[in-house]
């Protein structure tokens, strides 16, 4: 798929990354990171301290690799009702890291939660709390995603 241009999109959980860890050096395209790439976090933001964590950030900063930012009820232990406030470390930690690197995703039709499906507007509030400066959102929302997926 390198030679295409494609990339491959990768929901992993940290322990998936920290065994494979090898492979992904090796891999020859570009990798993407879904939810955050499924460090479960904590308020003490324990999902940075994760082994998996510098594997991902490592990709990154070698240009390799993208985070999406979406799915945080997939890492919450604190849910829905808390706002997902315990992925705010993680999320804001690969703001902090990574800010050319990273990509938006809702996640609809969130197939995972359908008891008790997030909306999208509180799902867009999470971001605009993950990264309350407007310019850099607009760099994670248009220009990230028309550098990752080509568009012009």
């Amino acid at each position: 798929i390198a030679a295409l241009g494609w990339h491959v999109q990768l929901h992993w959980l940290a322990s998936q990354i920290e065994a494979h860890a090898a492979l992904l050096q090796r891999l020859p395209c570009t990798l993407v990171f879904d939810h955050m790439a499924r460090l479960a976090d904590s308020a003490d933001g324990a999902g940075v301290h994760q082994s998996a964590f510098g594997v991902v950030r490592g990709l990154v900063q070698q240009g390799r690799a993208w985070v999406k930012l979406s799915g945080p009820y997939l890492n919450s232990r604190a849910g829905l009702a808390a706002g997902y406030a315990d992925c705010d470390a993680l999320a804001q930690a690969w703001v902090s890291e990574a800010p050319q690197r990273l990509v938006w995703g809702s996640d609809w039709p969130h197939v995972t939660e359908a008891a008790h499906p997030p909306q999208t507007p509180m799902l867009l509030a999470l971001l605009s709390r993950w990264i309350p400066d407007a310019a850099l959102r607009a760099r994670v929302l248009v220009d990230n995603a028309a550098e990752l997926y080509g568009f012009d």
